[in-house]
């Protein structure tokens, strides 16, 4: 049986276009089915446009996009079927009620027993108390929660959700990120967003796109190693009386070859070493503890915090030039 993942989201080298500015530039990536995907930029970085694009909101100048196969400009009805999107806006009916909101969208998407979904989506998104309210007298946290149990009435495998926690209170954060997290546990999920913090609590893998270009694409632990950056291991030895951590430094200097820099940190009782291969270099240093018969309290690969690397990303892609300069591609 293969191993290979279902590829649920696939975009092609999407491009689009306002006026003369390249909003969008050529962007490419695939999530497979289960990944809860951050995708991250500064605000007009094309997130927004990018997502658009995905659910057949607006048609690519350039390239392509696919949901469960499905070609977002031909088949944008069955990708609609398969796609839960949640726009920034969220725009709802406010002078109807919640729950006759969502029965009225239920029977749109012509869900079997649409009252009886109506009601377990209203439990799921904690909706039961506020369902009898007009959604107008609902406050912000609560009109998210609305806008998601319309995301969720047809039951798709793919959810889209740009900027779901924007302008709520600290509470209404943290309710709707564990409702995110409650619902990556059966579907796919893409989750614009420009609060690191989101992204490091729900996602395992990040998208970072930046005017226009998709700048890093990566597993959120491989991304804050920073790479193409020399990586940096820490060790932590428990040291015997005839030995001194500046000895042990210098020791594994001279012995291990990927080493390229030591910094002793006396007040932690830690060496920092840099490598050019923090896996291999790794190993090193537990075998050259083993050999000498050192006991390790600590042998880990330094992460950075995801706003440094994000920071660096950005502002290396910052050098480069702009997109809006390119020449023109033909439309697809």
């Amino acid at each position: 049986m293969s191993s290979t993942p279902e590829i649920y989201v696939y975009a092609h080298r999407l491009t689009r276009r306002f006026d003369e500015q390249i909003a969008v530039n050529q962007v490419t990536f695939q999530i497979a089915r289960g990944e809860i995907v951050g995708f991250l930029g500064p605000n007009g970085a094309g997130k927004t446009t990018t997502m658009r694009m995905l659910v057949g909101y607006l048609l690519p100048d350039q390239g392509y996009s696919q949901i469960l196969g499905y070609d977002s400009v031909r088949d944008v009805y069955e990708v609609r079927r398969h796609v839960g999107y949640l726009p920034e806006n969220n725009p709802l009916y406010v002078d109807m009620y919640v729950r006759e909101f969502l029965l009225y969208m239920a029977r749109l998407y012509r869900v079997g027993k649409p009252e009886q979904r109506v009601r377990a989506v209203i439990e799921q998104v904690g909706l039961t108390r506020e369902a009898h309210k007009r959604i107008r007298a609902l406050s912000r946290g609560y009109r998210q929660r609305v806008g998601l149990a319309h995301a969720l009435l047809h039951n798709p495998e793919v959810f889209i959700l740009d900027e779901p926690t924007s302008g709520l209170d600290p509470v209404q954060v943290q309710e709707i990120r564990a409702l995110i997290r409650e619902l990556g546990k059966e579907h796919t999920i893409i989750l614009s967003t420009h609060i690191l913090q989101e992204v490091e609590q729900i996602c395992t893998r990040v998208l970072i796109i930046h005017r226009g270009k998709l700048i890093a694409d990566a597993p959120l632990q491989e991304l804050r190693r920073l790479p193409g950056r020399l990586p940096t291991v820490r060790v932590r030895f428990r040291l015997p009386p005839d030995q001194s951590l500046e000895r042990i430094a210098s020791q594994i200097e001279r012995e291990i070859p990927e080493v390229q820099h030591v910094e002793v940190i006396p007040s932690e009782n830690v060496i920092r070493l840099t490598g050019s291969r923090s896996d291999h270099l790794a190993e090193q240093v537990f075998w050259f503890a083993s050999h000498r018969k050192l006991p390790l309290l600590e042998l880990t690969t330094e992460e950075h915090p995801l706003e440094e690397v994000f920071h660096i990303l950005t502002q290396d892609a910052a050098r480069q030039p702009s997109p809006a300069s390119a020449t023109p591609a033909a439309h697809a």
